[in-house]
Parts: structure tokens; C-alpha cells; sequence
């Protein structure tokens, strides 16, 4: 998880309603924005002889920049309605098939008509302010040659108190519980954040001697050792230690939201350290993209609207998850230390013997640093070095380890080979036979060919 945030003083969040004053900013705003659509609309229509004028074309393009900019984001859609299998387009039905109050587990069922022998991935997305739908390229890349799950995390903010806390060892529980429910032979991928909880949730299996362990795990941009070639998020902890995050980044959910007075971590307090580090960057797009709107550049403006539709939804962390990943990870090093504990046991990788390791690396990675994901093969001491691998790919950063056309090139070929390297055909899991979950037949792939989540989330927007 990348810890970045503002510097913000002597400001104090604990005395100071920064979330309040969000949401009446946000409110305050609803006003503008509609006449920001409004005067859209108007110089967009070709009925209006100021809509083929450079000024009329100016207004509207300022219009749609206003609106997006103060426009709050929610949660994408996946809109992966099918693959390619073989030369055939296969439809996906998309739905959830385990539900907890603060994690839903997606399946992308491919619609055939005969089951197909794939192996079993489950990506653990991250939970460090972006949807699981941040991952759609890596789903969609891995779609046509396995059997997809991945967990899709639920904003904080919607989450009543009374369903209490949700810290990293509830984190690591779900990922065991979720083995537990798609069966024996189940690998997974943890993508950044994930990847120490994974590694963590891997170990103590393995002492458990729990048949339930996964096959294999592919750690990609993970922060397994921020000793190793720190960057400037690592620099950030160790700098400001953990009561300095807890007093200046901790806040509460206000009213109306469901989860209101829980203590978070504010997406809209991450994203805007996200942007800050690249702020230069982010400016330029939106410049860019005012003078695609004014051209009539719509293919350019359409993939910039695409980009930040995903990159500008945010959700909350609960302040227990993330302070406590911060204390373990960045500030304490406790894993690679050996330190770290799962509730009442100690985490030990060097307990791993069956679980075969892929590490992924991007040579020009700003929040997890080279060798920081690597670290995790030193740990697992006792596991075969046939069971292990790394992979530094070059010229990319942290988003091309997992999205892009390098990726999809380069990367998911060696996933799928290390991952069919590592396990056989997944054996039936317990919720395709007693649990409510089902293969579709080809005779339903006019009516699930995308869907919508049927297990309602406690997530509201």
C-alpha cells in the first residue's frame, strides 16, 4: 500500500472536520454543476449556430471540465461482456458468489458449452483508495486461458459501525476464507498492496498444513521489503511514523453515509497525494484534453474521460487497515524482520514448502521500489528453487506491472506459463457443488452475458 498524503501542517484532523467540510463543498457545488451540464448541452447541439464556432465549442469544452472536475466519482462498472477463446468470442457472466460486509468476491464465468479445464486464478486487488475495478486489464488479459476470480473491496464509508472493525488480520481471514470457498488448486495474483497479507495469509496455511493452500502466488509491485530500495511513499513513513498519520490523515464519516462516524482514511485524501506526486502530469492531461473537446478530437477525449472515470473513483480504507498496514509494512518492517503476527501467531514464510512464488517487478517503479517484491524469495528459504521465480520487467512503472500493452505482452505469458507450470485442472470447488455457484449453459449466455452483481453489496453510491 503507497502512503502517500499532503503535508498539512499543524492542521489536525482529529480537531478539524476536514471530511464535513468535503461534503459541503461537494454539495455546494451540485448547483454549478447542473448549470455546467446545461450550457454543455446547449453549445453541443448542432441546432445552435454557436456550437460550430470556435467560442461556442470553448464554452462547452469549459463546461465539461468543470463538471468533471468537481464531479464525485462512483464505482465503475467492469463492462467486460466477453473474451476470446480461441478465435471465438465467449460471453462473460459477471457475478458475485461470496459476500462479507466489507469484501465481495467476483466471478468471470465464461459462458461455453463445455466446461473448460482452466486453471483457477484469484486476483487480490488492492485495498489503497482505487475499485477493484482499476483492475479490468488484468482480468481481461487473463480471462481467455483461466477460471478469474478477484476480490472486489467495499467502500468503508458505506459500511455500518456495527459491523465492526477491519484491520489487516481481518484482511489476511477473508483471503484464507475465500481459498476455503473456491476449493483446493486455486492460485493466486496480489497486485501491489495485497502482497504482504497474501504472503502472511500463504504461511499460515502452510503451518496449519491446510490442504486449502493455493497452488502458486504471483506477487506483482508489492511492498514485501521497503528496506530494499526505498522511494519516496517508504521515505514518507519512516520520515513521519505512525502517530503522525493517525493525528493528520484519520478522520470520520459524516452524515448521510451509511458508515457514518467510522474512522477512515478518505479517498479523496489519497487520491489527492496520488496526484500531487505526478501533479505536473495530471495538469497537462486536463489542458490536453480541453484542447482535444475544442478541436472536436473525440477519440482523444474519450480515452481521457475513460482513464480518469477510473482513476477519480475513490473509496475510504477503515483507519484500523490502514494504520496498521502502515505500522507493519513501512514503518516496522515486521515481515521481513520476522516479526510479524497474525493475531496470536507468528508470521513465518520460511513455512512455505508447496507454494510455488512468481515475483513481478517494473524496473522504473516509483511506489514499490526494485527489489522490494524480490525480497519475499530470501523468506520463503525453504521452498525449492523449482518453485521459484522473478521477473524485473523493463520500462515500466508501477501501473505497467499490471496494465498496458507490455503487460499483456510480456507478463501474462509468463504468469500463465508459471501458473499451468503449478498445478493442474482445478479440482471442483465447494460452492460450484453445494454452495448456490453454477457454470452457465450456452442456452443462458443471451441473458448473462453481463449482469450485474447478484448478491447485493453493502456498498452504496
Amino acid at each position: 500500500m503507497a502512503t502517500p498524503c499532503f503535508e498539512w501542517g499543524c492542521l489536525r484532523m482529529k480537531t478539524f472536520p476536514l471530511y464535513q467540510l468535503y461534503e459541503m463543498q461537494h454539495a455546494a457545488l451540485s448547483p454549478f454543476r447542473a448549470v455546467a451540464d446545461a450550457s454543455k448541452l446547449l453549445f453541443q447541439n448542432p441546432v445552435n449556430p454557436f456550437s460550430h464556432t470556435l467560442w461556442g465549442k470553448s464554452v462547452a469544452a469549459t463546461a465539461e471540465m468543470f463538471e468533471r472536475v468537481t464531479r464525485r466519482y462512483g464505482k465503475p462498472e467492469w463492462g467486460l461482456d466477453d473474451t476470446e477463446i480461441d478465435g471465438d468470442r465467449v460471453a462473460i457472466h459477471t457475478r458475485t458468489v461470496w459476500q462479507r460486509a466489507f469484501c465481495g468476491l467476483t466471478h468471470f464465468a465464461r459462458v461455453t458449452e463445455k466446461p473448460l479445464q482452466d486453471p483457477r486464478v484469484l486476483i487480490v486487488a488492492p485495498m489503497s483508495g482505487h475499485y477493484a475495478t482499476l483492475l479490468r486489464g488484468t482480468v481481461e488479459a487473463l480471462l481467455p486461458r483461466h477460471e478469474v476470480y478477484i476480490t472486489d473491496w467495499v467502500d468503508a464509508r458505506s459500511v455500518p459501525l456495527d459491523e465492526g472493525d477491519f484491520d489487516l488480520d481481518s484482511y489476511i481471514d477473508y483471503i484464507i476464507e475465500m481459498l476455503h470457498h473456491l476449493g483446493p488448486d486455486t492460485h493466486l495474483v496480489a497486485v501491489c498492496q495485497p502482497s504482504v497479507p497474501v504472503l502472511a495469509g500463504v504461511a499460515i496455511m502452510e503451518a496449519r498444513g491446510d490442504k486449502f493452500a493455493p497452488r502458486s502466488m504471483t506477487l506483482m509491485g508489492g511492498p514485501i521489503d521497503t528496506r530494499s530500495n526505498p522511494t519516496a511513499v517508504n521515505k514518507l513513513a519512516q520520515e513521519k511514523g505512525i502517530e503522525w498519520f493517525r493525528e493528520n490523515v484519520i478522520t470520520h464519516v459524516p452524515f448521510p453515509h451509511a458508515g457514518m462516524m467510522r474512522p477512515v482514511y478518505p479517498g479523496f485524501l489519497q487520491l489527492s497525494g496520488f496526484m500531487s506526486m505526478n501533479l505536473d502530469r495530471h495538469v497537462g492531461a486536463h489542458r490536453d484534453m480541453f484542447g482535444h473537446l475544442v478541436r472536436g478530437d473525440g477519440e482523444s477525449a474519450q480515452k481521457h474521460r475513460e482513464f480518469y472515470d477510473e482513476y477519480l473513483s475513490v473509496m475510504d480504507l477503515t483507519a484500523e487497515f490502514y494504520l496498521q498496514t502502515v505500522d507493519t509494512v513501512f514503518c516496522k518492517h515486521a515481515l521481513p524482520k520476522g516479526e510479524m503476527m497474525y493475531r496470536d501467531e507468528k508470521v513465518d514464510p520460511s513455512k512455505i514448502r508447496n507454494v510455488a512464488l512468481l515475483t513481478v517487478e517494473g524496473e522504473l517503479d516509483d511506489i514499490s521500489g526494485v527489489g522490494q517484491t524480490e525480497a519475499a524469495h530470501r523468506l520463503c528459504s525453504n521452498l525449492p528453487p523449482s518453485k521459484k521465480q522473478h521477473h524485473l520487467q523493463p520500462a515500466v512503472g508501477h501501473y505497467g506491472v499490471f496494465n498496458g500493452s507490455r503487460f499483456r505482452k510480456e507478463i501474462v505469458p509468463r504468469i500463465e506459463a508459471f501458473v499451468r507450470a503449478h498445478g493442474g485442472a482445478p479440482k471442483k470447488s465447494r460452492s460450484a457443488s453445494g454452495n448456490g455457484e453454477r457454470t452457465p449453459k450456452t442456452s443462458d449466455a443471451a441473458i448473462v452475458s453481463h449482469t450485474k452483481d447478484e448478491t447485493k453489496t453493502a456498498t452504496t453510491h
